[in-house]
């Protein structure tokens, strides 16, 4: 008898996780490298949620908390989605999750069975469908192209979905390509799935506050109110807010299925931190002025690293909407030999090379399902951009 999971063998480490740790291990070594992969803002988090937490601590708000949230983040999540997205939720339609990966996890744990599908758009974020597997459900993946500004159409979304499928995984801006759907781009999707009321629709939408120029953020239940009973909306502080490391993330959804996610958090994790709830109520609730600061910082790496890889001899990058990333092709070099004398075949074969000659770690897109493509994450300095653009641009040029 095997003593390891047979689910195992269907779920794959992280990729983002693993070219983050391979640049620690190579710096550790005494190498220069410039990491790219990591998705997390450079920017610490600010005073006063950092003073907020102080203030917990000193007031003895670290005892066991309920499964799902304070109260008072609770309540803070139902007005956040009111006067930012005009959606109504009780707070007891809310819950916090110790991350976003907790919602998403707990959420496909609480309602999928053997043979149930999960519609996916390529590129997605890595963990998405480890997570379906894992929880047993089957991913179907519907690509995107470059083309296409990495955007799913109405008629792919349609031509996906079978009387098998339980969730429509929904996610703008995107990890890993930084595609944000426009209020018109995402009702023809919306329109699509009223024609299918078993479909649930589970949007993430981590990276709301991180759009760039006159582009406004819509929610699917934003465009469709008739979606409210079958939709779950994620969200979480750790972008916008610089809080990564917190691990605070929400969703709002049916009561029904709240409930059932605080039953399986129950008995795995029970409440978050009670200290990062308490910085994440003054994130919604305080000051939002840092936002927009931000933002214009992230919008001008945005720009620099966009224009810089269009530069690159067989590199296309596309211009995104939001996030931080960017997901550019590299379709121009397979097929060349890197400065090494290996052949490069796959996008993998790519940012391995890179790494190596270059000292810059990136994100292969065939992890993210769609290649051959590979994500930077521009949360850095424009410093540090340039300086691995620059090497990207002489990698390339020494390709032959």
């Amino acid at each position: 008898m095997a003593f390891l999971a047979d689910i195992l063998s269907r779920v794959k480490p992280s990729a983002t996780i693993a070219v983050s740790q391979k640049a620690r291990e190579l710096q550790a070594q005494g190498r220069d490298v410039i990491g790219l992969g990591a998705g997390e803002p450079d920017f610490d988090t600010p005073d006063n949620i950092k003073e907020a937490a102080i203030a917990a601590i000193n007031a003895g708000k670290t005892k066991y908390t309920p499964i799902s949230g304070i109260p008072e983040l609770r309540k803070a999540i139902a007005e956040k989605f009111k006067r930012e997205n005009g959606l109504d939720y009780k707070p007891e339609q809310t819950i916090v999750g110790t991350g976003g990966k907790q919602i998403l996890f707990n959420a496909f744990m609480a309602t999928l069975n053997p043979g149930d599908e999960v519609v996916i758009p390529t590129p997605y974020w890595v963990s998405y469908p480890e997570m379906v597997s894992i929880c047993g459900g089957t991913p179907v993946f519907v690509h995107t192209t470059l083309e296409g500004k990495f955007k799913l159409t109405a008629e792919a979304l349609e031509k996906a979905i079978t009387p098998k499928t339980k969730w429509f995984l929904f996610n703008s801006p995107s990890n890993p390509s930084g595609a944000a759907y426009s209020h018109d781009e995402l009702k023809a999707l919306t329109d699509v799935l009223v024609k299918h009321p078993h479909v649930w629709v589970l949007t993430d939408d981590m990276y709301e506050h991180l759009t760039y120029g006159d582009f406004k953020f819509v929610t699917p239940v934003e465009v469709e109110p008739s979606l409210y009973d079958r939709t779950l909306t994620m969200n979480g502080v750790s972008k916008a807010y610089a809080m990564t490391g917190w691990r605070i993330g929400y969703a709002a959804g049916p009561l029904q299925l709240i409930k059932a996610m605080d039953m399986i958090q129950g008995q795995q994790t029970s409440g978050a931190t009670s200290i990062a709830q308490w910085a994440a109520v003054e994130a919604l609730n305080g000051t939002q002025d840092f936002i927009p600061a931000n933002k214009k910082i992230f919008e001008g790496r945005r720009d620099l690293v966009v224009s810089m890889l269009n530069q690159a001899n067989g590199i296309n990058c596309p211009m995104p909407e939001g996030a931080f990333y960017v997901y550019p092709s590299c379709a121009g070099l397979i097929g060349k030999t890197a400065p090494s004398g290996k052949v490069i075949e796959t996008d993998e074969d790519f940012v391995t090379e890179l790494l190596e000659t270059e000292g810059v770690a990136v994100v292969h897109g065939s992890a993210f399902g769609l290649g051959p493509n590979f994500r930077i994450s521009y949360a850095t300095s424009e410093k540090l951009l340039e300086e691995a653009c620059n090497r990207i641009q002489r990698f390339c040029a020494n390709c032959r």
